[in-house]
């Protein structure tokens, strides 16, 4: 009997081969312009069996990016390359969302042309040590300025700009990420968000800007290709999020209504919060289980089968396996992956593990 995970899904307005999602990975390959490298082109089409990809972390704007090696896609260049590889992708048979991704206060100020401040929600430095534009040296993330209410509004615009080019670019949708300590979570978390005007204080307060987010790139592209990513009590790049159940309650709330494409949650375990977000979340709902959880098809299958979740996302390994899906369904065992290679940027950990095919 066929498992549940290997059966179609209907995601917003497309069909999804399977239940299976590549999860975003950053793997620094892009040049100083933020424009993928050629190679990522087979990079995602090798990868194109899973019922979704969701792109690697992509800044929205300059002001966006804080590390080196990150794609964007604000300018015409990185669109074209993005389109580059939607075609790849879809020319294989798969579907592609595009991943955005502004770093707040996390990173540092070299990796832009012009070395502005880091922007948050507050100025709440993280005890963070990051990558220079000089990607051997290592420093502090400096303490962050916070941003201005007209800093805010270009920052929502700054979005759904990014996501009108990322449709453009042939994407079937984007992803918000709210997870990992970028600004989006920054907003979210009453440890980062110090905030006493409209955008902090309350839950209501702290969801408003994510709500604003999400509803400005669903005015742009629609609400059926607008993903969004949270991670709950995560801890990632210095968070302090426990005790904020009443934030994320509210957030889903709010956008209950919009009916965006889905929500993409990281668990490492299950909780009653978890449980009342897919209770409350009326359209596809996305569990990743992290980077600490287990990704085996016999951990990740049962999540499907029990309805805990719509669709599981899987991460490193797809890094290694750019055929998993297939390999899942027919028991082949799984490559493994090489950690000293996921932020190289270079072709070699990226493009050469073998598929099947190619190793019978």
């Amino acid at each position: 009997m066929t498992q549940t995970i290997f059966t179609p899904w209907k995601l917003g307005s497309i069909e999804l081969a399977n239940r299976v999602v590549m999860a975003p990975m950053t793997r620094n390959r892009a040049d100083v312009e933020g424009v993928l490298p050629d190679y990522a082109i087979d990079y995602y089409r090798q990868r194109a069996g899973a019922g979704l990809i969701v792109s690697e972390a992509t800044q929205p704007s300059v002001q966006g990016q804080g590390y080196p090696g990150t794609p964007g896609i604000h300018t015409d260049a990185q669109q074209a390359q993005w389109a580059r590889v939607t075609d790849a992708v879809h020319e294989a048979g798969g579907r592609i969302y595009i991943q955005l991704m502004h770093t707040g206060r996390v990173g540092h100020p070299s990796v832009r042309p012009v070395a502005t401040p880091q922007l948050a929600p507050s100025a709440v430095r993280p005890d963070l040590e990051v990558e220079t534009i000089d990607r051997s040296v290592v420093e502090p993330v400096p303490e962050p300025r916070a941003m201005t209410l007209d800093e805010i509004a270009q920052t929502i615009e700054d979005h759904a700009q990014a996501a009108a080019r990322a449709i453009a670019a042939g994407a079937d949708g984007i992803e918000l990420h709210g997870a990992n300590g970028y600004l989006l979570h920054q907003f979210l978390s009453p440890g980062t968000n110090h905030r006493t005007d409209r955008y902090g204080g309350s839950p209501e307060n702290r969801a408003r800007f994510v709500v604003e987010v999400a509803r400005a790139c669903a005015e742009r592209i629609g609400a059926d290709r607008v993903g969004l990513r949270i991670s709950p009590g995560g801890q990632f790049n210095d968070m302090k999020d426990r005790g904020n159940e009443d934030t994320y309650l509210a957030l889903v709330d709010e956008l209950a209504g919009d009916r965006l494409s889905y929500l993409h949650t990281l668990r490492g375990r299950t909780s009653t919060l978890h449980e009342e977000l897919r209770r409350r979340w009326p359209t596809s709902y996305v569990i990743n289980t992290g980077y600490l959880g287990s990704s085996e098809l016999d951990e990740v299958a049962p999540i499907v089968e029990s309805g805990a979740s719509d669709l599981v996302s899987v991460g490193r390994l797809f890094i290694s396996n750019p055929d998993l899906v297939e390999r899942w369904r027919r028991g082949i065992e799984r490559a493994e992956w090489d950690e000293d290679t996921f932020y190289t940027g270079a072709d070699r950990g990226y493009i050469d593990y073998p598929s099947i095919s190619s190793s019978c």
